[in-house]
């Protein structure tokens, strides 16, 4: 989660597995089709929150630089729209809980039942920043955004693991459960949700797009490097 060279092996591991986890890695791109790196998002016009307080904007996007440093074959989270996606789910009808039983009783529950919480996922995240920040000053006396990247790095560790307690918040639920989803669906998402500007991640791992929802390429060309995987296709591409 650094921009070291260990950890950016890792991150290209990371961004294989979350792809075969859900079926599309099996469309690979060749070594001839050029680096991912030459898919740059090109600089995009500067664009408000929706969701996010400027304080909050400033954990969010501490947090994809982190969790997306830059190096030689991506940009950084926030280039990449990471923390624009995020912000327009939250702020949508995902944020606002518009699919969730909201009438209670708000009994503990089994981990396979789901989203249990009377909060809305707007709500969850932002109150997860607020503990987050006070994590950070307790162990660090500085808050999230402040922190080096190796420090921002271990505690987001210590989120995920459950390491860190709080009395009354649950970091393992908030990291696992809700800010690592949207960070993975803001990589791979189509870049008209405002994530993976420039195809960037579906460059990176050779997913071609709107073109994978054809199963009999998906069958046809299973293992083997994918002709029209460059460039990738997006709903824009056929709107």
């Amino acid at each position: 989660m650094n921009s070291s060279d260990v950890s950016s092996r890792g991150r290209r591991a990371f961004f294989r597995t979350a792809v075969l986890a859900a079926g599309a890695a099996t469309l690979n791109p060749t070594p001839s089709q050029g680096a991912p790196g030459d898919a740059t998002p090109a600089p995009a016009a500067p664009v408000g929150y929706l969701c996010f307080s400027p304080d909050e904007a400033a954990f969010v996007e501490a947090l994809v630089e982190v969790m997306c440093p830059a190096d030689d074959l991506t940009p950084g989270g926030i280039d990449c729209g990471l923390a624009y996606f995020m912000d327009r789910q939250l702020a949508g009808p995902f944020g606002k809980g518009d699919r969730l039983y909201r009438r209670g009783p708000w009994r503990p529950g089994r981990p396979e039942d789901g989203y249990q919480l009377p909060l809305t996922p707007e709500q969850f995240f932002k109150a997860g920043i607020k503990a987050a920040n006070q994590a950070c000053l307790a162990a660090h006396r500085r808050q999230f955004p402040e922190l080096t990247a190796e420090e921002a790095d271990r505690m987001l560790q210590a989120f995920s693991t459950g390491d860190l307690k709080a009395p009354v918040f649950g970091f393992s639920e908030w990291f696992n459960d809700l800010v690592y989803p949207l960070f993975t669906q803001a990589c791979f998402a189509d870049p008209i949700y405002g994530g993976n500007r420039g195809k960037v991640f579906w460059s990176l791992i050779g997913y071609p797009g709107l073109p994978a929802v054809n199963g009999l390429n998906m069958v046809k060309y299973r293992g083997k490097p994918y002709p029209g995987a460059h460039p990738p296709k997006s709903i824009e591409d056929f709107s």
